[in-house]
């Protein structure tokens, strides 16, 4: 098949206008949308930028009130827009095409990316169809492409820089690859580092693009030269793709930051290799172990590279998370032994009709104040990252960057997670809890608080008490009603389940999320052997092990099936406590 007439015959790099987003410029297409255009609660600023498979927007989100990335799906030689917002197919012999890339735009990026939740990983907010095409909404970061900041450089980066650099992207690898996901278009212009920390986040997964490309057969369109391994140039069962398809990319980076030029096409290599390995190279300047490492990613043949992101990892002499290998956003962290039943806490009161069948459990843990949000806090934050290289005016590149130091990650306290969900929530998502017991007599006082909210949402509420008993207090198997509405008041326990204060005595501590879309908790193995669900001291320790930087396993993940056009992330979250006391008498 013929590609059609003005299809880009190379990568899609985006156009960046300099100035601020928005600035006119001349080579701006009559298919961007002007500043004001709204698209359902989010209002376009300005331009990001603009490539031959979609167009990025600045936009302002109006009912989180924060910026964000928005990316519009406008394969430019395949349709054009039509009146304001509208999208159509310029002939009929492209809407095989058109329609196939529209659906790699959803499912193969959008919700692909939607599914992890990792620092050095775009987060997807939101995505959906509308006007003939699809939009994805994304943080919006403000940094410098790997490009521009090595460009900057008077010299070459040392090995701490570059070791620095690639232990989180090495680590974003392999929570795609254990989902048997690659990126395959890994190179400098595809890698921002923010602003704070020098943080590096992969961007443009590209999906339609290469859809597109694959269908006319237009492989220049979708593979970069020097930075595309031979597999991806033909598909034959001797060159399968997999994770050393990605570590060809990311060591041709490497070997693009020391040599400042791209290793020679993998396609004449198969012919003739004039590869020059870096360990001559640049020997003396970096270790042996570090350039050969690289080189060994550089092989042609894909048999002949590292064939896990663990071996690639060992052989760059760097450490990835331990939690890296299976954690997506609905990782399966296995089963835990059932909870024996007791009495803890609070217990059910009588009028329930269960007596002490069922019981909560919560843990005594001191909460922390509330941090402000960071920029590792990404998705659940204000800044978003585009698929798209950002704007000149809302990025400094530095002369030489400092190495990433990616801050450490706390260590596991039930009590400190509560506040550190808290801390990871939609600063713009307000939830409050009132507790007009701060102080409950064991036998005699029952538990009561009330929930309110800015937003419509669901409600779910996890206790601890001072033995470490950890359950989910609601939604439970006597109550599943748990909407909210905005500004309305929430009054839990309902009457149907009232809660009396019991043994142990101590600091009950809870947690109480409120969030946009259901949350689904399955990750943390959650045993329903009563009323309430409750998790073991294991599960506890097996979820706290796959916490990262900017998510909480304790938290859940959105989830609102598979016919859902979209899936809100946005969560807000508060964090109280009631102690409980022995009665005097």
């Amino acid at each position: 098949m013929n590609a059609p007439r003005g299809l880009p015959d190379n990568d899609d790099k985006t156009v960046i206008v300099s100035g601020a987003p928005g600035a006119s410029a001349s080579f701006v297409t009559h298919n961007v949308l002007p500043a004001g255009t709204r698209l359902g609660e989010f209002e376009i600023v300005g331009l990001i930028g603009e490539g031959g498979f979609g167009i990025v927007y600045l936009a302002f989100d109006t009912s989180l009130d924060r910026h964000v990335a928005l990316k519009e799906y406008m394969p430019s030689a395949l349709a054009a827009r039509i009146g304001a917002t509208q999208v159509q197919v310029k002939s009929a012999r492209y809407e095989t095409m058109f329609r196939a890339g529209l659906k790699s735009f959803i499912n193969d990026e959008a919700r692909l990316l939607a599914r992890f939740d990792h620092q050095s990983l775009v987060k997807v907010y939101r995505f959906w169809e509308a006007n003939g095409t699809a939009y994805m909404v994304m943080p919006y970061y403000k940094g410098v492409t790997l490009r521009d900041a090595l460009k900057a450089m008077p010299r070459p980066p040392d090995e701490a820089w570059l070791r620095a650099l690639l232990t989180p992207l090495v680590d974003a690898l392999a929570v795609l690859h254990a989902a048997n996901c690659f990126h395959r278009d890994i190179a400098p212009d595809n890698i921002i580092l923010l602003e704070d920390g020098h943080r590096p986040v992969l961007l443009d997964f590209g999906a339609a693009r290469r859809v597109i490309g694959d269908m006319t057969q237009a492989l220049t369109v979708i593979l970069k030269p020097g930075y595309a391994p031979i597999e991806q140039y033909a598909e034959v069962p001797s060159l399968r793709q997999g994770p050393w398809t990605d570590h060809y990319a990311l060591a041709a980076l490497v070997y693009f930051a020391i040599t400042g030029k791209t290793p020679p096409p993998s396609v004449g290599r198969m012919v003739k290799d004039s590869y020059q390995p870096l360990a001559k190279l640049a020997a003396g300047r970096y270790s042996e172990r570090f350039l050969k490492a690289i080189d060994h990613a550089l092989a042609v043949q894909p048999a002949h590279r590292p064939q896990t992101d663990q071996a690639f990892a060992a052989e760059l002499g760097i450490s990835l998370d331990d939690a890296s290998a299976g954690r997506t956003a609905r990782g399966d962290m296995g089963g835990a032994a059932a909870l024996a039943r007791r009495r803890i806490g609070w217990t059910l009161a009588a009028a329930c009709g269960l007596a002490a069948a069922a019981a909560l459990g919560f843990f005594a843990p001191k909460l922390l104040p509330r941090a402000p949000v960071s920029a590792d806090a990404g998705h659940a934050a204000s800044a978003p990252a585009p698929i798209a290289s950002p704007p000149a005016a809302a990025i400094s590149a530095p002369s030489a960057p400092s190495a990433p130091q990616p801050p450490a990650l706390p260590p596991y306290s039930p009590a400190d997670e509560f506040a550190r969900i808290v801390s990871l929530a939609d600063p713009s998502f307000a939830v409050k809890a009132e507790v007009p017991l701060a102080r409950a007599v064991a036998g005699h006082d029952r538990l009561r608080f009330t929930l309110t909210s800015n937003r419509d949402g669901y409600v779910y509420v996890f206790a601890v008490d001072p033995a470490n008993q950890y359950v989910q207090l609601f939604p439970n198997e006597l109550d599943r009603d748990n909407r909210i509405g905005a500004n309305k008041r929430l009054v839990l326990p309902r009457p149907s389940w009232p809660m009396e204060a019991g043994e142990p005595a101590g600091a009950n501590h809870f947690l109480a999320i409120v969030s946009s879309a259901p949350r689904d908790f399955s990750a943390l193995a959650l045993t329903h052997d009563s009323a309430f669900a409750s998790l073991s001291p294991d599960a506890q320790n097996a979820a706290a092990a796959a916490r990262t930087l900017t998510a909480s396993p304790f938290a859940g993940v959105p989830s609102c099936g598979s016919a859902a056009p979209s899936c809100p992330v946005a969560y807000g979250a508060a964090a109280f406590k009631i102690d409980v006391v022995r009665s005097s008498r």
